[in-house]
């Protein structure tokens, strides 16, 4: 059991430094990603807050939970009090959890007992089970996606690539790498990404390695600024970073999406979620559109 914490950048940059940071635990006898979800599905509401998030896994005994209430207790000497986000499944460790001091909201006990007297049964309550194995097949067809991802990865290899549910391209550090491990990893999809570099762009045609597979490509695109921005952090004051070369590759980028009618995604102001999510969809009405036309897709 760690902890560890991160502190948010402000939505306004022109904010006062001295403004007070809300402290966020999210607490969780399992990996935790359920309670950081849900928790900044909520913080996410309130842009002109800033958070300090700290995430505490896997606290599996009853002793680790008293510890963590002590962390929290001694939180709530601070200058702000803390908010405290809670997957905890096992019922010895939630209890134990909930003696703090501090404000705590508890995912699991607000609704678990709805479930179960809908249900008319009671849940196993046990930890790891929503990240676990659980359903093999369904975890080896997300690792063997995940797998071909890595393979796949910044044009790695063309070989197989007819196999790819989808091909994201786009100039370099667009987030194609992100969104293709997003997407294998919570979907099981199988995802090539292909980075267009100057002479992909001379022409509008596909690259060679993707150009008898327009079905299954898709365009992602950003803006000048925030790709001059991104770049700056890995190659500074080059000419790959400048403004001049990233309007050129995302203008000739976008010339080729048009050429080819490829579905695009705007990824400066979107998160992967959002991102993928518009990728699963464009995918849904594709499926649909070629089951009215009598032909098949990898399901």
């Amino acid at each position: 059991m760690q902890s560890s914490p991160s502190t948010d950048t402000p939505a306004d940059p022109d904010r006062a430094s001295g403004e007070a940071v809300v402290p966020v635990f999210f607490l969780s006898d399992s990996t935790g990603i359920s309670a950081e979800t849900m928790g900044n599905a909520l913080l996410i509401q309130f842009p002109d807050v800033s958070f300090e998030r700290t995430l505490i896994p896997f606290i599996s005994t009853v002793e680790q939970a008293r510890e963590v209430v002590a962390q929290l207790d001694a939180a709530m000497e601070g200058p702000v009090p803390p908010l405290v986000f809670t997957t905890a499944a096992v019922d010895e460790v939630r209890e134990e959890l909930l003696r703090t001091k501090a404000p705590i909201i508890d995912f699991f006990g607000l609704h678990m007992s709805r479930v179960e007297e809908q249900l008319g049964a009671r849940g196993l309550r046990e930890a790891r089970r929503l990240h676990g194995v659980g359903d093999v097949r369904r975890y080896n067809d997300r690792m063997a996606a995940i797998e071909f991802a890595i393979e796949h990865d910044d044009g790695l290899g063309s070989r197989g690539l007819d196999r790819a549910d989808v091909i994201l391209l786009a100039p370099s550090r667009c987030g194609k790498t992100p969104t293709a491990m997003y997407l294998a990893l919570q979907h099981g999809l199988f995802v090539a990404n292909y980075p267009l570099v100057d002479e992909d762009l001379e022409t509008t045609d596909l690259p060679r390695p993707v150009r008898d597979l327009r079905d299954k490509c898709f365009g992602l695109t950003t803006t000048v600024s925030r790709l001059s921005r991104v770049r700056q952090e890995r190659r500074p004051d080059s000419r790959y970073s400048s403004e001049e070369q990233c309007r050129f590759e995302l203008r000739r980028a976008t010339a080729m999406y048009e050429a080819h009618d490829l579905p695009t995604v705007d990824t400066s102001a979107a998160s992967v979620e959002e991102i993928a999510t518009v990728v699963i969809q464009t995918l849904a009405r594709q499926r649909r559109r070629d089951l009215r036309r009598g032909r098949t897709t990898r399901p």
